[in-house]
């Protein structure tokens, strides 16, 4: 990384004010923020949180969740986690507990406006990004994003082909929950993700 986008993320995860300038309650917990920017990688990924897997290893998508979604990329785990192919940038970088029945919180409302802007702003050699999820998506599509998060994902060719900088494509949370979801909408794994995997090869294989 250049000393500008080093510095930056040195500053990400000394971030404590969800802890200590809360809109809200407090963060719970001790702060972990995980994130992976990149200077090469030509793929971003725009997640929800970390979950509390996540936060004790600090390794983005280190559970079920990102089993699933390496499999809808269809890269090894190597892959994935090599930064000159992905950055992972969550919309909220630290696990934001859970509810009174037990799910996961919502991204932290502070962390974004923080912080997004910047590291967009250092990572302009991203060419294609995955928006995941509804927080994402509300964050990036902008009046692309529709009315329900099936409706933004099955618009997927739509915003794919709008001729935005960087490209964009629209997923579900690829959390295990979901798996009635990809059973009602079949189209997705039919026709969104062969077109997914495609461009992933093809700007791996640019780094290679």
């Amino acid at each position: 990384m250049s000393e500008g986008l080093d510095d930056l993320v040195a500053r990400i995860r000394a971030c404590r004010i969800c802890r200590d300038e809360p809109e809200g309650a407090p963060l719970p917990h001790e702060p972990r923020p995980v994130v992976v920017p990149s200077q090469r990688a030509r793929i971003l990924i725009a997640g929800q949180a970390p979950g509390l897997r996540v936060h004790e290893t600090g390794l983005p998508f280190n559970d079920r969740s990102g089993d699933r979604l390496r499999e809808w990329l269809d890269v090894t785990r190597d892959e994935f986690y090599d930064p000159a192919l992905f950055a992972i940038v969550p919309m909220g970088f630290c696990f934001p507990g859970y509810d009174a029945r037990g799910s996961d919180l919502p991204p932290r409302r502070e962390c974004a406006p923080a912080w997004r802007g910047q590291l967009m702003a250092a990572m302009p050699q991203v060419s294609l990004m995955l928006t995941i999820g509804q927080y994402a998506q509300a964050w990036h599509l902008g009046d692309w994003r529709e009315a329900s998060l099936t409706a933004t994902v099955a618009n997927w060719r739509a915003i794919f082909e709008s001729g935005e900088h960087p490209r964009q494509l629209p997923l579900p949370h690829p959390s295990w929950r979901n798996t009635g979801w990809l059973k009602r909408n079949p189209w997705f794994e039919a026709e969104l993700l062969p077109v997914l995997r495609a461009e992933i090869r093809m700007r791996m294989a640019a780094e290679e």
